[in-house]
């Protein structure tokens, strides 16, 4: 098995101070390292339809809830900024792909809804994104894959409970 640049790292680090425990940086930096290539691939079927994975996060939950949300239950459901939800939302608008209505109670509140064209765009978007997701992790065999995402679940499960961002 090849080394990782993460093993590197630490190699380097246990080297220069052989008594420093590096395991944290080991799975830490390899959530980093994995999380910025993914990045960088900027996700090929959302690049091809000029989206950015934040704005197709607005567009999912919008679609996944199947009701119409406020910007701040977007920023919940979407771990986002106020600021960048609503930054995004005004994208997204200017492209007709989601409508804003007025509270009838508050004005100062928003409702949020797909358009019918924002609605067929994820439909015919996420099975593509899917396939694409599937071919990046086509390296890894199904046991594998099940047992990271366990794994991930575990510590996400850990995260939340102890810093925060917990959902619902």
């Amino acid at each position: 098995m090849t080394d990782d640049i993460v093993a590197s790292v630490v190699r380097q680090w246990q080297t220069v101070n052989p008594e420093l425990d590096t395991g944290p940086m080991e799975i830490i930096g390899r959530i980093n390292r994995c999380a910025a290539l993914l990045q960088q691939a900027e996700d090929a079927p959302l690049r091809s339809a000029g989206l950015t994975r934040a704005e197709f996060d607005l567009l999912g939950a919008v679609r996944r809830t199947d009701r119409e949300l406020t910007p701040g239950e977007l920023a919940r459901e979407t771990f986002s900024s106020g600021a960048a939800v609503t930054k995004r939302l005004r994208a997204l608008q200017d492209r007709a792909l989601v409508e804003r209505r007025g509270d009838d109670r508050d004005r100062r509140v928003a409702h949020v809804r797909l358009t019918d064209e924002g609605r067929a765009l994820v439909d015919r978007l996420l099975p593509e994104q899917l396939a694409y997701e599937r071919t990046v992790l086509a390296g890894l065999d199904r046991p594998g894959r099940d047992e990271i995402a366990s794994r991930l679940s575990e510590l996400l499960v850990q995260l939340e409970g102890r810093l925060g961002g917990a959902r619902r």
